[in-house]
């Protein structure tokens, strides 16, 4: 009888599906719970200020989200329209911009983490937090993994 255990390529494709079937309704879940006129790409940037430093230019932004660096440039543009974040001059070249978080952005991102807690509880209630705790040390080191890849590789996928 041959062996039926899927190809290690069968179960990341299978792993990175059930991903994005994921993250599309963690999606909708969070934008539904956002203010009007906001998504979640435009959280991601609060958030991404937030979790990793701020003070980064536009374009290094798009390159950290994978996105042209026009469709973060609109994102940007709303955040900072609604004094979420703030663009300065680069000192260091004088051309771009650095992108900084407001006050009111770190208030803005807090309202929103708050406003999805009721979701999270309910969800809690459904699947115990120790079996995603016990998920998460794998998740981040996957993240660290691509995020090298992502780094350093010479021909990365373009966004579309």
């Amino acid at each position: 009888m041959p062996d039926q255990s899927p190809t290690p390529e069968a179960m990341l494709f299978a792993f990175f599906n059930e991903v994005g079937i994921l993250a599309q309704l963690s999606r909708a879940l969070f934008e539904a719970r956002l203010p009007q006129g906001f998504n979640l790409p435009q959280f991601t940037v609060l958030n991404h200020l937030v979790r990793v430093r701020d003070g980064q230019t536009p374009l290094a932004l798009a390159r950290a989200f994978q996105v042209p660096k026009t469709s973060l440039t609109h994102s940007l543009a709303v955040l900072e329209r609604h004094g979420l974040v703030e663009m300065r001059p680069n000192a260091q070249d004088g051309r771009s911009k650095r992108v900084f978080l407001t006050e009111a952005g770190r208030r803005f991102r807090q309202a929103a983490i708050k406003g999805l807690m009721p979701d999270l509880q309910a969800i809690a209630t459904a699947f115990p937090p120790d079996r995603i705790a016990a998920t998460l040390p794998t998740l981040t080191d996957l993240r660290q993994a691509m995020d090298a890849m992502r780094d350093t590789d010479p021909d990365p996928p373009q966004a579309v």
